[in-house]
């Protein structure tokens, strides 16, 4: 299309539109207190999951989710409310850090280069995010909040009375650093030697980095923690209140993992030391031959003999290569290797094997499990792979057999509890344990705490410095601690980060070193979209009455509607709550959720139907796009694909097929002169719509407004081309009638609704004057009531012609019509009429003989 004529001049007009949106700050959306504030009107805070600025800029499928906001955010500012709708970059990553450690460039200025060219991007597809907003999450002004909301965290402490995060000097205890919500701990991690550092168990596959495919080991390291778990509970009930898709909430509880059971305590045979063991099925514990210890359970060392001193080490360094996730697939066969030692079952006296393997991981649970293989699957393939005894313990309450049986049931074999349901067994094997001190009833999270630094240059210091082997945290004074230049980025190849380089901004002073280890890329994205807030103030993170206003409202969750990938449907959404709860309990935020309406987009699939990738070489830079067809068709090719939530392939004769919708809309309503210039159709007139035409408009008006609400853009933009088809053969236009439409349509196209409202502005004067002042139409029910139907004509029963009548008309009304109708007196010329037989509302049958 480049090499001819465009169908309409989207390459003249959608420049101009968005000069003009930035030139009058269209979209800036003012401040409690601020200049044109009006704070009658509701609120409604539309966000996106702001994007990581890579080298390689947006592709197609990015701007799915945005295109979405933006529909929303333009609807709603002209249903009358304040929209807060802005956009950001979570600057800090790996990428850039890997670019300066090869180039000996700055990761900042990589970082600006490509939010220079993501904004470009964003800007030329007509985004109405209000810039005066935007924030970098790599931007000091930004991270010295980072920074404090840190010191607040690590300041705080989780009261297990209250059941919230009270300040630190409240803790009555001898050892407040034993119970901070940031505290520091030696930890196994996923160590990346040529990337040096840790990385996220997601960061990880098959062994190796997800950035650049080195080798990962497991390895410990003294790591700064955060304690999340201590929120698990209302992590998990809180949900309730929002309105998030079902699956979404379904792996946030997954993630959780809480589960209801007892702590049982092993005595190990020959040493003073006990092993503590979870299990949801406290009932199966006569049924316990053996223990499994995590390869890196801190007893072994303790424990395991000098025989098996050198397969337990052998199975150590195997075990280190791999990451959580692959130790945990349950398809791949059970390893494991026999300490030598042995516990005691605390039910019968019984002593039982010892061993270690690489599905127990050391995060979740004790770190230690009890076999019990007659009523659990990995359990019996373990015993089975090494001839393990196998004790049946639970009798089901059909016809199965015991053996493998993992269901509840009856006890059996079990002197204390037999005979008992489950549920009773459970109630009275666990008071029995509590009676002798061998262990308690126990609520257990698969959650773990959250590991919560990295071994990198690029990303937030921490503002804490350690003296005499204790941490202590930096005076509120002294943000931001920026990261020190540095001569080359490249790890030290010892497990100190990079900061460890620079000598003299290490020393904090003659007694005192700082903190080395930078936060993860998770830490800006756990708040940014309360800075959004209030983006421009020095005094505090976010300003009370900016808080309040654009997180306020009657729900939980301060966000309105918040959109992106369900990559994100666990992790980052997880630590935004538990960040938003702590500074919700301190009482600096006003609500205890970050986002109450959640919506996660569909992957777009490249043309080949494979996801987009620079490996595949399928992916479309939207640039291009733009160039061939235009933003407005973009926009909305990127909606009318499918719904929204679903994944969908890419089509460039889809765009084209929605340029063509365009273009059809513009001939329409515009000639060109003889001087090849654009102006408005003589058939635009101010008349009055007919019948037909109201009608049409006021179901389209219902069906647009319902499907933004609902998110379900593709069948919006179904009706609106209904709408176009049913003006194209009209004699006239009605200037309201399309006037009205443009309205219903700027959201989806802004820039030809915007052309197109100037062009009939000339000729029919409106107020206010500008598109995007309007109001949003209300439709009429009246009008939208079906009072005429089609009648089907047939000729012995055979359909010869149709025409419309009144609802409800009678036998008669129907026949004199349906006999009068030119088409019908050829065809009953001569020929006698037997009788009509009449369906109402349906059908005239003319039989003749």
């Amino acid at each position: 299309m480049s090499a001819r004529r465009k169908p309409y001049p989207f390459d003249r007009f959608e420049p101009k539109w968005q000069r003009f949106w930035d030139e009058r700050g269209t979209f800036h959306a003012p401040n409690p207190g601020e200049k044109n504030f009006d704070g009658s009107k509701p609120k409604f805070y539309v966000l996106d999951m702001f994007p990581y600025p890579s080298g390689a800029g947006l592709h197609v499928g990015h701007p799915e989710g945005y295109t979405a906001t933006d529909i929303v955010a333009r609807y709603k500012r002209m249903r009358g409310c304040n929209v807060l709708h802005p956009m950001g970059w979570d600057a800090f990553g790996l990428p850039a850090e890997q670019y300066a450690i090869k180039s000996g460039q700055h990761p900042a200025i990589t970082t600006r280069e490509n939010i220079a060219k993501f904004k470009t991007q964003l800007k030329r597809i007509g985004f109405s995010y209000d810039w005066s907003r935007e924030i970098s999450t790599a931007d000091p002004k930004f991270y010295r909040w980072t920074q404090w909301i840190f010191l607040q965290i690590y300041n705080s402490w989780f009261n297990p009375e209250t059941k919230k995060a009270e300040p630190i000097s409240t803790y009555r205890g001898d050892d407040p650093d034993s119970v901070r919500l940031a505290y520091v701990a030696e930890v196994p991690v996923n160590w990346c030697p040529d990337l040096g550092t840790v990385l996220a168990n997601e960061e990880v596959i098959d062994g190796k980095s997800e950035v650049g495919g080195f080798p990962v080991v497991r390895r410990p390291m003294r790591q700064w923690m955060l304690r999340i778990t201590a929120f698990a509970d209302r992590l998990l009930t809180e949900l309730e209140g929002l309105d998030w898709p079902a699956g979404i909430k379904l792996l946030q509880r997954n993630w959780i993992g809480k589960s209801e059971g007892a702590e049982i305590d092993f005595k190990i045979d020959k040493h003073e030391q006990k092993i503590r063991v979870f299990t949801k099925r406290p009932d199966t514990l006569y049924g316990g031959t053996f223990l499994v210890l995590a390869p890196e359970h801190s007893l072994i060392d303790l424990i395991v003999t000098e025989e098996q001193w050198p397969a337990i080490r052998e199975y150590r360094e195997k075990t280190a290569r791999k990451s959580d996730l692959e130790r945990a697939e349950l398809t791949k066969g059970k390893t494991g290797v026999f300490t030598g030692a042995y516990a005691i079952n605390p039910a019968n006296e019984q002593k039982i094997p010892i061993w270690i393997a690489d599905y127990v991981l050391l995060g979740y649970g004790t770190g230690a499990i009890g076999g019990v293989p007659a009523h659990d699957e990995r359990d019996l393939e373990f015993a089975k792979k090494f001839d393990l005894p196998v004790v049946e313990v639970v009798q089901p309450l059909g016809n199965e057999p015991a053996f493998g049986f993992v269901g509840e049931g009856t006890a059996i074999n079990s002197p204390i509890i037999n005979g008992l349901t489950t549920a009773e067994a459970k109630k009275k094997i666990t008071k029995w344990l509590e009676e002798r001190g061998h262990g308690k009833g126990a609520t257990n999270y698969k959650l773990r705490d959250w590991l919560f630094s990295r071994q990198r240059y690029w990303g937030e210091p921490f503002p804490i410095f350690w003296e005499n082997g204790r941490h202590h945290s930096l005076s509120e004074s002294e943000l931001p601690l920026v990261p020190p230049e540095l001569e080359d980025y490249k790890p030290t190849g010892t497990g100190e980060p990079p900061l460890a380089k620079a000598k003299d901004w290490i020393r904090y002073s003659d007694k005192a070193t700082r903190e080395t280890n930078t936060m993860p890329q998770w830490a800006g994205s756990c708040w940014y979209y309360l800075r959004f807030c209030d983006p421009a103030n020095e005094s505090r993170f976010v300003g009370e009455d900016a808080e309040r206003y654009w997180m306020g409202g009657k729900h939980a969750g301060g966000v309105d509607l918040y959109i992106g990938g369900t990559e994100h449907a666990v992790l980052h959404l997880l630590y935004a709550r538990f960040w938003h709860k702590v500074l919700f309990d301190l009482g600096y935020v006003s609500k205890p959720e970050p986002f109450q309406r959640l919506v996660n987009q569909g992957i777009i699939l490249g043309e080949d139907n494979r996801k987009m990738s620079k490996r595949w070489g399928n992916v479309i830079d939207p640039l291009d796009v733009i160039a061939e067809y235009g933003a407005d068709a973009f926009r909305c090719y990127e909606m009318f694909m499918g719904p929204l939530e679903q994944m969908k392939p890419w089509s460039m004769k889809g765009v084209e097929g929605l340029s063509r919708f365009l273009a059809r809309l513009w001939r329409l309503l515009i000639d060109e002169n003889q001087a090849g210039e654009w102006e408005l159709s003589l058939r635009v007139q101010d008349v009055a719509p007919e019948k037909s035409q109201r009608k049409i408009l006021h179901a389209t008006v219902k069906k647009v407004t319902q499907d933004i609400e609902s998110l379900s853009f593709n069948t919006a933009i179904s009706q609106m081309m209904v709408f176009v088809n049913a003006f194209i053969n009209a004699p006239s236009v009605p200037i309201s009638t399309i006037r009205t439409f443009l309205i219903l349509l700027s959201p989806f196209a802004p820039h030809i609704a915007s052309e197109l409202w100037e062009k009939m502005r000339e000729k029919f004067a409106v107020t206010p004057a500008e598109l995007t002042h309007q109001s949003w139409p209300e439709y009429d029910e009246r009008l939208l009531v079906e009072d005429e139907v089609e009648i089907i004509v047939q000729v012995n029963g055979k359909v010869r012609d149709r025409f419309r009548a009144p609802l409800g008309a009678n036998e008669e009304e129907l026949k004199t019509t349906a006999q009068g109708l030119p088409k019908m007196q050829e065809l009953l010329a001569g020929k006698q009429i037997a009788k009509v037989v009449v369906v109402p509302n349906k059908l005239v049958n003319i039989v003749t003989n």
